[in-house]
């Protein structure tokens, strides 16, 4: 199983960008996804979780801002960021708890996408 994270860059204050997030192999079933990410001389944090039924959960400084959604037919997540500030700089991960064929069920991390908030 893979996580396979893209759609950072640079953008300026005020902007928007949207982050994709697709699990590949042999999945049987997803169940949360996730969002983290890590600033510089930071530790990871969560920005946003949603379950397999839809609940979603954000992190205070990005509640409004940003939303998390998900495709279970494509085995996708998203991460659609919006107002955008300079401390959203930060290497995002995506994360979901995946159970595969083979009925073991474990955490897997993307390689992170790194977003640049500056004017």
């Amino acid at each position: 199983v893979q996580l396979q994270a893209c759609g950072g860059g640079l953008v300026q204050p005020g902007g928007s960008l949207r982050l994709s997030c697709a699990a590949s192999g042999n999945i049987f079933s997803i169940n949360n996804m996730a969002w983290y990410r890590q600033a510089p001389g930071k530790q990871r944090e969560l920005v946003a979780s949603i379950t397999a039924g839809g609940t979603t959960n954000y992190a205070d400084s990005v509640k409004g801002r940003f939303t998390i959604s998900r495709d279970d037919a494509e085995n996708k997540s998203y991460l659609q960021m919006n107002s955008l500030k300079p401390e959203d700089t930060a290497v995002y991960f995506c994360n979901a708890e995946i159970a595969t064929i083979y009925f073991d069920s474990n955490d897997y991390w993307g390689q992170g996408t790194l977003v640049t908030v500056s004017s």
